[in-house]
């Protein structure tokens, strides 16, 4: 149910604050209002319509949030956002599919289906034609009778290779480096059959009604006269979720640190998306892809480096400072899954993460120790463990390795993120010291095989 807030002040007539906090907070934030309160004729209306779209998210969520992603496609932030929120609410976010996406965002089966509105390098001229061609043709059923349906002339190569690297050839091909490979044969033998057709002067196939002496009980469609190149390996998982990126803005068939989405919970008390809601010089740290790196120069002629960061909910900045940089400068690759420890810095009104160390998740390995319910109940076991944490952490500012604890009983186990006072510096040692006491311990790799 929609809260409304109504509160009238005092020697003002007529002017109440009456609105959904978040939309007022948001109006104030962004010029759209002066103060505190504003006229009840617009907060009227910013209450209504907040009435309506919580009623279309609650009773019609997929249509609702297909139109939020259509109307926002062109800010990838937002998206990012709106998809995360998808899959919160069990939505899922299909990539574009040649036979089934259309102009926009679209419901589909239960799902939301990406629009090839969306997709970098492919206009609207392009879309129109694909459309168009499907619509009298029905389905796409290779690359082949796609290059040879629509008009080549608006949808290019460069158009047909964006398509297939985000993956919206994936149903009728999952081997996205095939279909790149056999594109560089199928386009120029779909021009030549076109400029056949435009000539007057046909096809021999075409006109022997698809005869081939391949087979003559297998019915043929006509183009197995289409040159295919040799089979070849698919790209690796990781590279297609790269050429995703690049082409989408964002993931979508899958997400490099979904495969940490549990262990990074245990790490990571927040996210990104919460960064701007921390107090300045929060203490924290974030498993998170390493998008983009800008190496820049100091006055004194220091290297540093100011980074694009991301999540499995949102994007952000980080800084690397030039003392930081010198030791962790190697590590600073583009696509590269990190775990980084920081704080919260704000300038100008702009919330970013000042970086002051990073470590591959590959090598991350975390202290787990495991209690039993009477230790986790005795105060004097619990002294001890504390005892031995704070030997290990050393100097504070270099403990920065999280340590689990797993309560054990009979039916449940329960892990806990001891606070960040208790950080160690080296995983290994502590584990040895905790076994040493007598402790239940051993290393965990973030990164589980």
């Amino acid at each position: 149910m929609v809260k409304i807030i109504a509160r009238r002040y005092v020697g003002t007539e007529n002017v109440y604050d009456i609105g959904v906090e978040r939309d007022h907070n948001f109006a104030i934030k962004n010029g759209l209002v002066a103060s505190n309160c504003f006229n009840k004729s617009h907060s009227t209306a910013y209450g209504y319509v907040t009435y309506q779209t919580a009623y279309l998210k609650a009773n019609y969520p997929l249509e609702y949030m297909a139109a939020l992603l259509t109307a926002n496609s062109g800010d990838t932030d937002k998206v990012q956002k709106y998809i995360n929120n998808c899959t919160s609410m069990g939505i899922q976010i299909d990539p574009p599919d040649i036979n089934r996406s259309g102009l926009d965002f679209t419901p589909a089966a239960g799902k939301i289906l990406f629009g090839f509105s969306a997709v970098r390098n492919v206009g609207q001229n392009a879309i129109a034609c694909i459309l168009e061609a499907r619509n009298e043709g029905g389905d796409f059923t290779s690359l082949a009778n796609f290059c040879d349906r629509v008009d080549l002339r608006a949808v290019n190569r460069r158009t047909l290779e964006s398509l297939i690297y985000c993956g919206a050839f994936d149903k009728l091909e999952s081997n996205r480096h095939q279909l790149i490979k056999d594109l560089e044969l199928v386009y120029e033998w779909a021009q030549s059959r076109a400029k056949d057709r435009a000539s007057g002067q046909g096809n021999l196939f075409d006109l022997l009604g698809g005869f081939s002496t391949v087979s003559n009980t297998t019915k043929n469609n006509g183009f197995d006269s289409a040159p295919k190149a040799s089979a070849i390996q698919d790209f690796p998982p990781q590279k297609k979720l790269q050429m995703e990126k690049e082409l989408l803005g964002f993931y979508v068939s899958d997400h490099p640190l979904k495969s940490l989405r549990q262990t990074v919970s245990l790490l990571t008390p927040i996210n990104l998306s919460q960064l701007g809601e921390q107090r300045e010089d929060t203490k924290l740290c974030a498993v998170v892809m390493l998008n983009g790196v800008k190496k820049v120069m100091t006055k004194k002629g220091d290297p540093m480096a100011i980074l694009q960061i991301e999540d499995l909910t949102s994007q952000s900045e980080a800084v690397v400072f030039p003392k930081t940089y010198e030791r962790i400068g190697f590590l600073l690759v583009v696509d590269t899954r990190l775990i980084i420890w920081g704080k919260v810095d704000r300038r100008d009104e702009q919330t970013q993460l000042i970086v002051e160390d990073a470590e591959p998740v590959e090598t991350v390995q975390m202290v787990m120790v495991e209690l039993n319910p009477q230790q986790a109940a005795n105060i004097e076991e619990l002294h001890r463990l504390k005892t031995i944490l704070q030997e290990q952490s050393g100097d504070k500012e270099k403990a920065k390795m999280p340590v689990i604890g797993i309560v054990q009983a009979e039916n449940s186990r329960k892990l806990v993120r001891l606070g960040w006072q208790f950080c160690v510096q080296d995983s290994r040692i502590t584990v040895q010291a905790l076994q040493n006491a007598r402790f239940t311990a051993h290393l965990k790799p973030l990164l589980s095989n």
